[in-house]
């Protein structure tokens, strides 16, 4: 990666330029916001590490005008001790972290790894961006897991086929847009797609919800009604939650996947339907057959074909790209121009497991956009459920609540006191500092 240093102390900007060097980046110096806007219009810069006090002018202006000529570049700012107010600036018109003068070269080491993973991210995103505009994603299914792409290129394979589909996965992993998927991408996308959910409906109102009903065949039935068997006639009937039905309208669908043919209630004629049956479960079925929930041919009739859909936390190469489609969708209902996630965003969400899968994201994503009051997505904008202690940037964090160096010192020993589970003595190690401090910075008394 390309790191521009703006920088008029030239044995500085030497120094800085030879530590990023070190750590196999590619640097070069300018002295001024005028050559550093020139160098950064030319184009293949990814990092900026710039001074806050520049011979013409403040660096806060680089960094406001950087973040809106190339949102992708991370911002580093270097400022004078006792200037923190300044940095606290930077960091709210775009800077990703600040440093305080005079730099020791491990600190910046950190803070250019550190920026290099979140230019990284935003790469990955903008690549996101550039494939979402250019390439038409299977019917909704987002992603770039293997198993994602599996699943894909078996959805195409299967897609013609009459056969009937079962699919499988914990709650909100995405089934119905898999069932969607099949129903799209071949020859049944013009006829209808009928959803129902045979968790939701009673089993009483069920039946005549997916057969229908004559006039007169029970007291509240006036006019006759099309079962949804029958409005998914030439497409796709998917029925969601299939091993929450009760074991009498098991045997109903069973006749009608056999014969093909339904017959409304109070009927004395069946009807033909043609329709492709997509199910779909959270539950283990093959469990329920055994402890007799679930009827066995009725299973096996179903999972002709099989989709069995990984929680999102076993295909994390899926969160960023959903999240990116999840904020722009939302932010269009919104009207905002929001840019995307920040890279501690970025990190927070490949941080968290996902309980509840891709329902959850969405859910998030969501809940950030109409909180966020930035061009970027933070962390604070992000439900306290996904968020993980301590994974807000500590830097930014300390900036936004205007901490003094000592409050920072303090929260980190006790970030990495925590780390060791409280063990002072290996917390003083890592901290290359002496355990009796740490007692007295925490009020203890020594031992």
């Amino acid at each position: 990666m390309n790191l521009l240093v703006v920088e008029d102390d030239e044995p500085l900007a030497e120094l800085f330029v030879g530590i990023a060097t070190a750590r196999g980046l590619t640097a070069e110096t300018v002295p001024t916001i005028t050559t550093g806007k020139a160098r950064i219009e030319a184009g293949d810069v990814d990092l900026l590490l710039t001074d806050l006090r520049l011979p013409d002018g403040s660096g806060v202006d680089l960094v406001e005008w950087t973040r809106k000529a190339d949102p992708r570049i991370v911002i580093l700012a270097v400022t004078a001790f006792g200037s923190i107010e300044v940095a606290v600036r930077a960091v709210r018109n775009g800077a990703y972290d600040f440093l305080t003068k005079p730099i020791e070269p491990a600190v910046l080491s950190v803070a250019l790894d550190r920026a290099v993973e979140v230019r990284r991210l935003r790469g990955e995103v903008e690549a996101l961006r550039g494939a979402l505009a250019t390439e038409t994603v299977l019917a909704g299914i987002i992603g770039k897991s293997r198993a994602l792409a599996d699943i894909m290129s078996f959805v195409r394979r299967v897609a013609d086929s009459p056969a009937t589909v079962l699919v499988t996965g914990p709650s909100g992993c995405g089934k119905e847009i898999v069932a969607r998927a099949l129903h799209e991408v071949r020859r049944r996308k013009d006829g209808p797609f009928v959803a129902v959910n045979a968790a939701a409906i009673p089993g009483t109102l069920l039946e005549s919800e997916l057969f229908g009903f004559k006039k007169g065949a029970f007291t509240d039935a006036r006019q006759d009604k099309k079962g949804l068997f029958v409005e998914a006639h030439g497409g796709t009937l998917f029925l969601d939650e299939i091993g929450d039905l009760p074991l009498m309208l098991q045997a109903k669908i069973l006749r009608v996947l056999e014969e093909r043919e339904v017959r409304p209630l109070g009927a004395t004629r069946s009807v033909p339907v043609d329709v492709r049956i997509v199910a779909a479960t959270h539950h283990d079925l093959r469990k329920a057959v055994k402890e007799g929930s679930f009827r066995e041919d009725l299973f096996y009739r179903l999972a002709v074909i099989e989709i069995a859909i990984p929680p999102l936390r076993d295909r994390p190469e899926d969160v960023l790209p959903l999240a990116e489609h999840f904020l722009r969708r939302a932010a269009k209902r919104a009207g905002l121009a929001i840019q995307g996630f920040s890279g501690a965003a970025s990190r927070v969400l490949l941080a968290h497991d996902w309980p509840g899968n891709v329902r959850e994201l969405e859910n998030a994503v969501e809940r950030a956009v109409a909180l966020g009051q930035g061009e970027w997505i933070s962390p604070d904008d992000l439900p306290p459920t996904v968020q993980k202690p301590g994974s807000p940037d500590l830097f930014a964090s300390a900036a936004e609540r205007m901490m003094t160096l000592e409050q920072v010192e303090r929260a980190y020993v006790k970030h990495m006191l925590e780390r060791f589970g409280g063990n002072k003595v290996r917390a003083a190690a890592a901290l290359g500092m002496n355990r009796r401090t740490i007692q007295r910075w925490l009020g203890e008394a020594e031992e």
